[in-house]
């Protein structure tokens, strides 16, 4: 009798875990990306980068009308003579103009470096999961 009870009890530990081992193998399954699900993210990841990249071209111009306004409304303040505000206010735009496309510029390799390092983060998290599953 006792050993009848000593078998069923190691029965359910092997049964309890080779079910944990299934739920785990499931686990790893839900976390694999299928083509479809790969595509669908790529494309969403395509249309967020589209959208900053519309926002981010707005920022040259704004920079450089927000200067020229602040440039225009103190030069007529000072009372600048009409010949003297004009050359100011066109230099002014230029300068800062080029100085809104740098930060456009390092804005945009900014966001370049992030994505890529998330490539090569999934590209190593992918790696490490098709290692799990080969077999030793």
């Amino acid at each position: 009798m006792e050993n009848e009870e000593v078998n069923t009890s190691e029965e359910n530990i092997t049964e309890e875990s080779v079910n944990e081992e299934d739920l785990i193998d499931s686990d790893n399954q839900s976390e694999i990306e299928t083509p479809a699900e790969r595509k669908a993210r790529e494309e969403r990841e395509a249309k967020e980068r589209e959208f900053r990249a519309k926002k981010r071209r707005l920022i040259p111009p704004f920079i450089m009308l927000l200067a020229g306004a602040v440039t225009s409304i103190t030069m007529r303040v000072l009372h600048y003579e009409m010949k003297t505000m004009l050359i100011i206010l066109l230099c002014v735009l230029i300068g800062f103009y080029i100085a809104g496309c740098i930060i456009q510029y390092m804005l945009d390799k900014f966001e370049k470096q992030i994505e890529e390092a998330g490539k090569e983060e999934g590209e190593v998290i992918e790696k490490e999961l098709a290692e799990e599953d080969r077999p030793i």
